[in-house]
């Protein structure tokens, strides 16, 4: 593919949302909405079924690799998001958090991050508080009305299909590490 195809494929992002989110040392993510569609399935016997997207996983450990934290927080608990969260190496789960906004300033404190050095990425009413005490707000095109006119961003993918993943190289880009984060695959023959 020629450079020019390249750079109209490659993600683009205003200066100020860049410079918010070069701050970032913890993403923090709501899960039904954001890391799946937003859909519960459950069985005839009641077992719960989600469906995580492979890329948002890929995009979270590149993340955790270039020394940004990861939490979930969830008003749910469900064990298959802790097996998810497990798989993944996310140090930090937050379930059954109703109250996300007090959830994300606790995690913040012991981590002694401020507001600006966090971003939350959620998609209904219930993220809307955190969203707008984070540095850098993200939220998906399936979101409510009020959450997307309130976040900072609002990706091109919707939850559970790759949304996360373009928060992570939004992240990425913004520290310099995008490119770095990709050059070991594009070394592989």
């Amino acid at each position: 593919m020629s450079d020019l195809m390249t750079d109209q494929l490659r993600p683009q992002w205003p200066a100020e949302i860049l410079k918010k989110a070069s701050a970032i040392r913890l993403l923090a993510l709501d899960v039904d909405g954001i890391m799946t569609d937003g859909k519960l399935f459950f069985s005839a016997s009641g077992d719960e079924l989600k469906g995580f997207n492979i890329l948002d996983g890929l995009g979270i450990k590149q993340v955790m690799a270039a020394g940004i934290e990861v939490a979930v927080i969830t008003g749910r608990s469900s064990p298959l998001t802790a097996r998810r969260m497990n798989d993944l190496g996310i140090p930090h789960l937050m379930q059954g958090r109703e109250d996300k906004k007090v959830a994300l300033a606790e995690l913040a404190g012991r981590l002694d991050l401020s507001p600006q050095q966090v971003a939350y990425m959620g998609d209904d009413l219930p993220d809307l508080p955190a969203i707008r005490y984070a540095g850098l707000g993200v939220t998906v095109p399936n979101g409510y009305w009020l959450v997307r006119q309130h976040a900072d961003v609002c990706t091109a993918a919707a939850g559970g299909d790759g949304a996360v993943r373009e928060a992570c190289e939004l992240l990425l880009a913004a520290c310099g590490q995008l490119d770095a984060s990709l050059q070991p695959y594009l070394e592989q023959n």
